[in-house]
């Protein structure tokens, strides 16, 4: 089976899923456009948004083959993924250097994302939690509804708000 016999275009809708929580997870995709966003329900079914997906981006709703979904997979826009069967594209991971090149620098992005995001939800106060958004996410900004970016960073819109007028205020 060669690279290009492995996936195939989707379109998800705006508000339409990729995966659901608890769903068998056999697909990994990779944003070619649009803006999806993970998520989880807290003890009180709150939303809470743990990713954002954009483009070129790996996406799936667990990283281990075979195992159920972990998240929720929404797309935030009008989306295109280039998706394949975890199991195939695997098979080619050993043969397949530019394949492989592409999914370890998709999982040291994420993981690196992961990391600095748990870091900063950590230790730093609500203004340094949105600089750090606005530098790791500059393009998606204008392009989500805030209360996804609120939710993200753990404040509430409101918070959010606030601190976005202090940020160009001190501009």
């Amino acid at each position: 089976m060669k690279n290009e016999d492995l996936h195939k275009n989707i379109l998800i809708k705006k508000g339409d899923f990729f995966i659901k929580n608890g769903q068998q997870n056999f697909q990994i995709g990779q944003v070619l456009q649009g803006v999806l966003r993970g998520f989880a329900l807290n003890n009180d079914s709150e939303e809470i948004t743990t990713h954002f997906f954009i483009e070129k981006d790996l996406v799936s709703g667990n990283y281990v083959p075979n195992i159920p979904s972990t998240m929720n997979i929404q797309a935030l826009e009008d989306c295109k993924l280039s998706v394949a069967n975890y199991k195939d594209v695997f098979s080619l991971v050993n043969t397949d250097s530019e394949l492989t090149r592409i999914i370890l620098a998709n999982f040291q992005k994420l993981n690196q994302q992961n990391h600095s995001r748990i870091e900063m939800l950590i230790s730093g106060d609500a203004l340094e939690k949105y600089k750090w958004f606005l530098t790791e996410y500059p393009r998606l900004l204008n392009r989500i509804p805030h209360y996804y970016i609120a939710s993200f960073l753990g404040m509430t819109p409101t918070q959010l708000s606030r601190t976005r007028k202090t940020f160009y205020q001190q501009m």
